[in-house]
Parts: C-alpha cells; structure tokens; sequence
C-alpha cells in the first residue's frame, strides 16, 4: 500500500475563524484530508476581530489536525501589532521545521501574516526534500505601497523585495488567484511552478439561489431590479460610477443596496448621503445564502492601482448563487477578463455607462432573460470555479510535486512553457 502524503498548511488565521480566508484555508485542509492526505494545519490561537478570544492548541476537525501557535495579544489592527504578530509567527513556524515529530512532505503558505513566504526559506535549508507551496491571496509589500503606507524605492521596501526574491526562489509551485496577479509575481523572477487556482465561493446552493421575498423586500422595496454590493468595503474598493448608476436607475425601477464592513464603510456611507440607496446589516453565516440570493445582480469594485495585488471573493460568491456580476475596477483584472470571456456580466466605466444601464434594463423586464443568465452564470461557477473542483486541481498539483522526485518538480523552462 502506497505511503499517505502528508501536508502541513501554515495560515495566520484557521477554523473556528469565520473570516473568508481562515475559511477557505480551512476548507483546503479538510478537502486534502477528504482525498486521502493526512493535513496538518498551523495557526494562531488568537481570534482574527477579537484578540481576547483564544483556541485550544490543539484540536482537530474533519480528519486535519490542529496545532495552534501560543502568540502575546498583540492587535492586528495596528501597525506595530501586525508586524510583531508576523514575526512571532514566522519564527515559530520556520522552528516547526527543527520538530522531528513533524514531517510533511508538502508544506503550504497563506499570505496572513504578512512576508509568510519566508517561512520557505528556513524550511528549504533543513528540510530540503519537503516541497514548498505558496498560496498567494494578495501581495505584500505591493498592497501596501499602493494604500500609502510604504513608499517604492525605499529602503524597508527594497529590502523586503530582496528577501521575497529568494523565499520564492525557495518554493516548488506558486499559486495565484487570477492571472492579473501572476503578473505581478512574475516580477521576482522565481523559477517556481505557476498555476492559478481562484478562491471559491463559501456558500453552493445546489441549485439556483431562490429569491427570499422577506430578505428582497428589506434590501430593495419594490424594485424591479435589485443591484447588491456585499461583504467587505476598504480601501482596495471604490464606489466610483455607483452614484451615477443608482441615480439613473432609481426612476426605472432600480435600486442600490450595501450590506458590508470595513474601514472604509463609514467614507462610504457620506459618498450616499444625497442619493437614495439602501444600506443593510452585515448578513450572519446562517443568512447569507438568502441575503445573496435576494439580489438579480451583484456589485464589485477594486481600485485600479490595486490590480493584481488582491482579487476581489465576491465574484465568486455571486456567480455560485447564479447571479450575474457588474465590475468597477480596471480591464486588467482577472475579474474584468472573466466577465467578457465567459459572458457572467458587465464592467462598468464612464464609457459603458449607457450601454451597461440598457442592459441592465433589458434584465429587469425579461423575466425569460433574467432566468437564462442566473443559469449561465452557476453554470460557469460550477465549470469554472467551484469548490470541489479547486480541491481537485489543488490535489493534482500536489501530488505531482510528491511523485516527481528531482530538485525542481517542472523545471522553470518546462513549467514557463505550460502555462
């Protein structure tokens, strides 16, 4: 009988956590456990809102088992707080690699905390015959330059682009969440493996999301065509174009809801103060499926200078429910670039505005139109995006790096020429 495969993932925040990615890092460790890999996860033991709430050290769920990393409650909210946290953790995780008792054969990395990637280059040195995974969900120091907290050319930024250059240098496969990403990545110049494997959606309806009449009634009155933006709202968002869209289409029988949390909710709600849209509580885990399936189309932003440094989750989240996507972001991203090649919706720019709104429109008084896109767009989720097909690929690609023995498991030239 063939040796089981062991996999360590290392990610800040893990189940019990409710925040999007301690869930998806979660779901990838019990989805490998499903297929036969014996999963070891490591994170923190302090809660991701809450640093006062604290986990057991160990636990176990779904056949992963847990081992949580003792950290000081330092908040990850402040700056020196999330620096301090990520060197904690990084230390204790690149220690993890000393411990005879833990011996993986692929080790897998988030991006919480913050330069978790070099956590590959201590492993690389003593482990040299593990294989070493990053999973990149947004980018560091590129994210922060783009927000204003770090300055390109500086010296600090210069020096953590050193240090990443060779932690990914040390890892066997990179794996990014949109293609607008990979080309940031592709900067570093490590000769790593690529593949691009998005996030998927937290909740599958088996079928097409059912519209709750109480939930649509609360979110857009008696409108005609609801237009939804939910979940979180930072500084990555913007809300350009939105007034103008729900200005037009307020006297058409169209209306605007936002139910979202963030630090950037509060600017958001003083860009609406004039203009009639609807602004809903954040929906609870037990609620969401309803909340998402109340809106005909869903709304997702990201600022231009942000591209590739993050990927928006909602539009995924939208498509699962079988509902169409309207983007405000550039035509760089790999959400704008899905939208037009699979047909799940609209980019909306100064320039689309009229054609979109006709759209838009067309939607709303065909009931037959309507229908025929919720299908097409669960239809490209469940081809193109689902859960248990990322868990499938991600099996793929990690058993490949298992069985294929050498010190690279593509060559960069082969790996290069495949993607």
């Amino acid at each position: 009988m063939p040796k089981q495969s062991t996999a360590l993932i290392l990610y800040h925040y893990l189940y019990p956590d409710d925040v999007v990615s301690s869930v998806l890092l979660t779901e990838l460790a019990t989805g490998l456990a499903e297929r036969g890999w014996q999963v070891l996860a490591s994170s923190g033991n302090r809660g991701c809102r809450d640093e006062s709430q604290t986990y057991p050290l160990r636990s176990e769920l779904n056949g992963v088992q847990f081992r949580r990393i003792w950290r000081p409650r330092l908040r990850q909210s402040s700056s020196l707080g999330r620096i301090a946290n990520a060197i904690w953790m990084i230390m204790a995780w690149s220690l993890l690699a000393l411990d005879p008792r833990v011996r993986p054969d692929v080790v897998i990395m988030g991006t919480d905390p913050i330069l978790s990637p070099l956590v590959a280059l201590f492993w690389r040195v003593c482990r040299p015959n593990v294989r070493i995974v990053h999973w990149c969900h947004d980018l560091f120091p590129e994210a922060a330059i783009t927000d204003g907290l770090l300055r390109e050319g500086s010296a600090f930024v210069r020096l953590v682009k050193w240090l990443l250059k060779r932690a990914y240098a040390c890892c066997h496969l990179i794996v990014d969440i949109g293609q607008c990403m990979r080309a940031l990545l592709k900067e570093y110049g490590s000769p790593a493996a690529v593949e691009t494997i998005p996030p998927w959606a937290l909740a599958e309806p088996r079928g097409l999301a059912q519209v709750d009449e109480q939930e649509r009634t609360a979110l857009f009155g008696h409108a005609s065509l609801g237009l939804l933006y939910s979940g979180s709202f930072g500084r990555a968002h913007t809300w350009q174009g939105i007034p103008e869209l729900a200005e037009a289409l307020a006297p058409l029988g169209g209306r605007v809801a936002f139910s979202v949390r963030g630090n950037g909710v509060d600017a958001l709600k003083a860009a609406f103060e004039q203009i009639s849209v609807h602004f809903a509580g954040f929906a609870s885990s037990d609620r969401l499926e309803a909340r998402l399936g109340a809106a005909d189309v869903h709304i997702v932003s990201l600022r231009e200078d942000w591209t590739g440094t993050v990927v928006p989750s909602k539009f995924f989240g939208a498509l699962a429910m079988g509902r169409p996507v309207l983007f405000i972001g550039s035509e760089k991203s790999a959400v704008a670039r899905w939208i037009r090649e699979l047909g799940v919706g609209w980019v909306l720019t100064p320039e689309t505005m009229s054609e979109v709104i006709g759209e838009l429109l067309t939607v709303a008084r065909s009931p037959r139109t309507k229908e025929a896109l919720f299908s097409h767009c669960q239809q490209v989720y469940r081809k193109h995006f689902s859960r248990n097909l990322a868990l499938d690929r991600w099996d793929t690609e990690l058993r490949r790096l298992v069985d294929i023995p050498g010190e690279r498991a593509v060559p960069a030239q082969a790996a290069a020429g495949q993607r």
